[in-house]
């Protein structure tokens, strides 16, 4: 009988500790190292076309179910011109690098999701440090790129799947960059 009460205790106790270990789950400390496209809204309205970008994040938990990231990302974009009227190929490059802030709230109690999923929805906002580079020798109008305002504000809709408690892989859809890649916990 002893052993009964005993074993009852013990099922009791951690239960009770993994269903709130499951309520509190931290969604914060987390490395994001993502790569993805940026399209013709936000600031890639720079380059007018769609580029293959680099993003780097760190979570870190401000309430229940809520994070903010700083981030960076890295894009460059290159055209060659030809003028007629001295037959010669001019370069344009642009490098563009947001830097900014990502919240974050996650919807895994609201959706009863299994703890290997999480969903999310965020919004950033940031400014665009952007190099604009013409080849030596161009004498036409070198502003007529700069379209893109610096500053920018983006929504994102997102999931992860935690392949074990220290590393995952996610997806991002964002109205500036959609992004997958790796998150490392």
């Amino acid at each position: 009988m002893k052993n009964l009460f005993t074993i009852t205790l013990i099922i009791l106790f951690v239960s009770f500790f993994q269903i709130n270990a499951i309520a509190q789950e931290k969604h914060g400390s987390t490395l994001n190292l993502g790569v993805g496209i940026g399209g013709y809204g936000g600031y890639y309205k720079y380059a007018n076309s769609t580029l293959p970008v680099i993003n780097i994040n760190y979570e870190f938990d401000v309430a229940k179910d809520f994070t903010l990231a700083p981030f960076v990302s890295f894009s460059t974009y290159a055209k060659d011109y030809y003028r007629d009227n001295n037959n010669t190929y001019y370069t344009y490059r642009e490098t563009i690098i947001p830097i900014g802030v990502k919240g974050t709230y996650y919807f895994d109690d609201i959706f009863q999701a299994n703890k290997k999923w999480d969903f999310y929805l965020a919004g950033s906002v940031g400014f665009a440090v952007v190099n604009t580079r013409w080849a030596d020798g161009y004498e036409g109008d070198k502003n007529y790129y700069r379209k893109g305002n610096p500053l920018f504000l983006d929504l994102h809709i997102g999931t992860e799947y935690h392949f074990n408690n220290k590393v995952g892989a996610f997806l991002d859809l964002s109205t500036g960059v959609s992004t997958i890649g790796l998150a490392i916990h």
